[in-house]
């Protein structure tokens, strides 16, 4: 027998200390980037956008492979491209924890439409509301403490 997966994940991180070191102009050549490590790990990439402190992935992760690291190779593997290449001056790094959130394949659009609408999104809300939004719309259990 085969294994057979639809586990569509939304993976959010933010930068170091949440600080607004992503830079528009830099941040294709990031997410592009960031989809060839995923590709390298067989996960079916639908959507990367982020802003200046916070990155959101839309991902199937392939059953063999772990999210935590997975989540650890992008951030390794980015942290040093974004070093070696001097694309984010002020960038100190990613936060140390992340957030992932599965979602049907009946939410993919609407989710990948949210995620393309980072810049929008974010002229009205700040990501730490953002994040509580989405721990709590998945029932997930947290303390403030850890999240700012």
């Amino acid at each position: 027998m085969s294994t057979y997966t639809q586990i569509i994940y939304q993976i959010v991180f933010a930068t170091k200390n949440r600080e607004n070191t992503l830079t528009k102009d830099n941040r294709p050549k990031l997410f592009e980037y960031m989809v060839g490590i995923l590709l390298n790990n067989k996960c079916h990439v639908y959507c990367i956008n982020g802003v200046e402190n916070h990155i959101h992935i839309i991902s199937q992760v392939h059953p063999t492979v772990a999210l935590a690291s997975l989540v650890k190779d992008i951030k390794l593997a980015t942290s040093s491209l974004i070093k070696e290449k001097g694309m984010f001056r002020a960038f100190s790094g990613w936060q140390v924890g992340y957030g992932a959130f599965t979602y049907s394949i009946k939410a993919k659009e609407n989710l990948i439409a949210y995620v393309r609408n980072q810049e929008k999104h974010h002229k009205t809300i700040p990501y730490e509301d953002e994040l509580i939004e989405l721990l709590s719309e998945h029932d997930v259990k947290f303390d403030e403490k850890y999240l700012l």
